[in-house]
């Protein structure tokens, strides 16, 4: 393993994987309210988190003014506990396409006239709109607040007082509205947790996006987050869900399963397909950049004799 270089030689074969974070106890603790973004999101977007124009842009085949805000609404499920509710994650609550279209069929009055837009584009899981009076919110994302007590993590004042207010309001109209909605009779009788709220998040615009230099470089991005599908045709680089073995040089990968790629990695280090690999991941929600070539992924022993043995993914993210 070697010191990271932001400077990236041209004949120099190299593919960087990114690997999610969590936020870091003392970042949370500090202050009067949570640090915007979980630590891979403030990488990818810089400070702003500008979420939810990227998401817009990535799912979807409209222009995206770079200077508007853009809202992302979600349907979700707040589980009550004795003495608070926790927001679960999208991926527990099971919902249908055609759900999320009847909730929005039936909220969308509400949500236009407070908003004063229409909505811009939606999906299963994601709803967008311009910000409008809601664009001086700070807000936080399902993938950072989810099982977690919500008091922590609703959208907050910053400069303009009174807009969180405003807010609570709308979505408390719209969780009596699903109450009794058709979609939640049956998904209740299915044994399904009820959509009984909507969350907002990731409020910014693309103009405040800023990428990082490994990811602006690269010439191939690939992941299964919607959010790096918006980054690479915002910086105009080819995108694909699944990793091409045979297209890993200059590549960038975010990866949910690395402990999987890894393997794959190790022997194209081995058999000189790549001469790096760059590892970024975020201990303590703090950026580490790592590199590994084939020579640095053998385990240092003082056993000379002793066939070297090489560094497991286990090795290197606990390191």
């Amino acid at each position: 393993m070697t010191a990271n270089s932001s400077s990236l030689p041209a004949a120099l074969r190299r593919l960087t994987l990114m690997v999610s974070g969590e936020d870091s106890l003392d970042d949370q603790d500090a202050g009067d309210q949570p640090r915007k973004g979980l630590p891979h999101e403030r990488y990818l977007l810089g400070e702003q988190v500008p979420l939810a124009p990227v998401l817009l842009l990535g799912q979807s085949q409209q222009a995206v003014d770079p200077e508007q805000n853009i809202a992302c609404l979600q349907p979700v499920h707040l589980h009550a506990t004795r003495d608070h509710l926790i927001l679960m994650g999208q991926n527990q609550i099971d919902l249908t396409k055609n759900e999320t279209d009847e909730l929005l069929n039936a909220a969308r009055p509400f949500i236009e006239e407070d908003f004063g837009h229409p909505i811009l584009f939606h999906d299963q899981h994601y709803w967008f709109i311009a910000a409008g009076p809601f664009e001086s919110l700070a807000s936080y994302s399902v993938d950072q607040a989810h099982g977690r007590n919500i008091d922590w993590w609703m959208p907050r004042d910053t400069h303009q007082e009174g807009v969180a207010k405003i807010w609570r309001k709308l979505q408390n109209e719209i969780q009596m509205l699903w109450h009794i909605d058709p979609v939640n009779e049956a998904r209740e009788a299915r044994g399904l947790p009820s959509i009984n709220s909507l969350w907002i998040s990731g409020i910014g615009k693309l103009a405040n996006v800023k990428m990082p230099v490994h990811l602006t470089k690269s010439q191939q991005i690939y992941s299964h987050h919607p959010l790096m599908a918006g980054l690479a045709k915002h910086a105009h680089i080819p995108f694909a869900r699944d990793v091409d073995l045979k297209g890993l040089v200059n590549a960038f990968v975010w990866s949910e399963r690395p402990d999987t790629l890894w393997p794959h990695l190790q022997q194209a280090l081995e058999q000189k397909q790549l001469d790096e690999v760059l590892i970024i991941d975020f201990p303590d929600g703090k950026t580490r950049e790592r590199i590994f070539t084939a020579k640095s992924l053998n385990k240092k022993s003082w056993a000379f004799w002793k066939k070297t043995e090489t560094l497991t993914w286990k090795e290197i993210i606990s390191s």
